[in-house]
């Protein structure tokens, strides 16, 4: 059968040009010597661009590279395949290197590869398709880092806020965990309530995440529009012994809480005023500016008793210098009437 009607039976349209076998080898040479050249980190970023010229030509050998390479501390090569694949459109491939199990006994090794992970998590949010935001959701559920954080927000779908909020635990993912809460809106208030109350892993030996996760739900719960049936089961927290999770409960307490509630709320903020860092005494200085009304002879005592004290304790009583604010706050809002 001549070359001609080959190509006839085998659809080719008229006058198309097939590469020769010579043609192939040199076109899949020139792939894996560029994308060996990934491995340069004066060139390797350059090469992106050039493998991605190529379309899916080039994916076999980058998920060779991907796949089968070897992780290192330089996290950098290994990032821009994922970066190349990503544009190419290999989705399949990314799926495959996240999924794909790597036992990193050095922990320079596995630190390293958590940029290469995070970046292919980040470029599969663009495939906005349920199979890749339940591939997501599965494989994040074994691990909180901030690619998977940042992708799954992207979907804006409720199902993963179990995730966000055991992500608020992480110091690296907490930010973008709260930001991804808030964009779901009200439909986050039962989970953060729930984590706003459970300590881990008891009540009795709560670890410092655990502690983290309940002051960050009580933040993001205080910045939305929330009910008394919200507030009653957060009461509590009031006495909390960490100042953090007494501080994010006081912010709802001045919205939503009686008169005895607001009392109780002083009362613990007064406590806890002269052990809490700058950055707290502000946020305290703003609830009890709040509260002061519901309980002016208890901050008016405070601030008498701290007063009273020798000359050297009081140039170095933090707590009285919060309540002197908050008296001169309280006085310039009578002022202005």
């Amino acid at each position: 059968m001549s070359g001609m009607r080959a190509g006839k039976m085998m659809g080719e349209k008229p006058g198309a040009v097939r590469p020769s076998g010579l043609e192939s080898q040199t076109k899949e040479a020139e792939i894996e010597r560029l994308v060996q050249n990934l491995n340069s980190l004066e060139e390797g970023e350059r090469t992106v661009g050039t493998l991605m010229a190529y379309g899916r030509s080039a994916i076999p050998a980058l998920r060779r590279f991907l796949l089968e390479g070897r992780p290192s501390v330089v996290y950098q090569p290994r990032r821009w395949a994922v970066e190349a694949l990503a544009g190419i459109g290999a989705r399949d491939v990314l799926i495959e290197y996240l999924k794909h199990k790597r036992l990193l006994a050095d922990p320079a090794v596995r630190f390293g590869e958590e940029p290469v992970e995070n970046a292919a998590a980040r470029a599969l949010a663009r495939w906005k398709d349920d199979e890749t935001f339940q591939t997501l959701l599965e494989i994040s559920r074994r691990r909180s880092q901030l690619g998977f954080v940042e992708a799954l927000s992207r979907f804006g779908r409720p199902e993963a806020i179990p995730y966000f909020v055991h992500a608020l635990e992480d110091d690296i993912c907490r930010s973008s965990a709260e930001e991804a809460l808030r964009a779901l809106g009200t439909r986050t208030i039962p989970a953060l309530v729930e984590a706003a109350l459970t300590r881990l892993p008891s009540a009795e030996e709560e670890r410092p995440a655990s502690v983290r996760r309940r002051a960050s739900a009580l933040e993001l719960l205080s910045g939305m529009e929330l009910t008394g049936d919200v507030w009653r089961p957060l009461r509590e927290l009031v006495g909390d012994p960490h100042p953090e999770v007494v501080i994010g409960a006081s912010k709802i307490a001045v919205r939503l809480g009686n008169k005895p509630d607001k009392i109780a709320t002083v009362r613990r903020l007064l406590d806890v005023l002269p052990h809490v860092d700058w950055f707290a005494r502000e946020e305290i200085d703003t609830c009890l500016t709040s509260l002061y009304p519901d309980a002016t002879e208890i901050v008016e005592a405070e601030l008498a008793r701290r007063n009273s004290l020798p000359d050297q304790e009081r140039v170095m009583d933090n707590a009285l210098r919060t309540l002197l604010r908050v008296k001169r706050n309280v006085d310039e809002v009578n002022r202005r009437g």
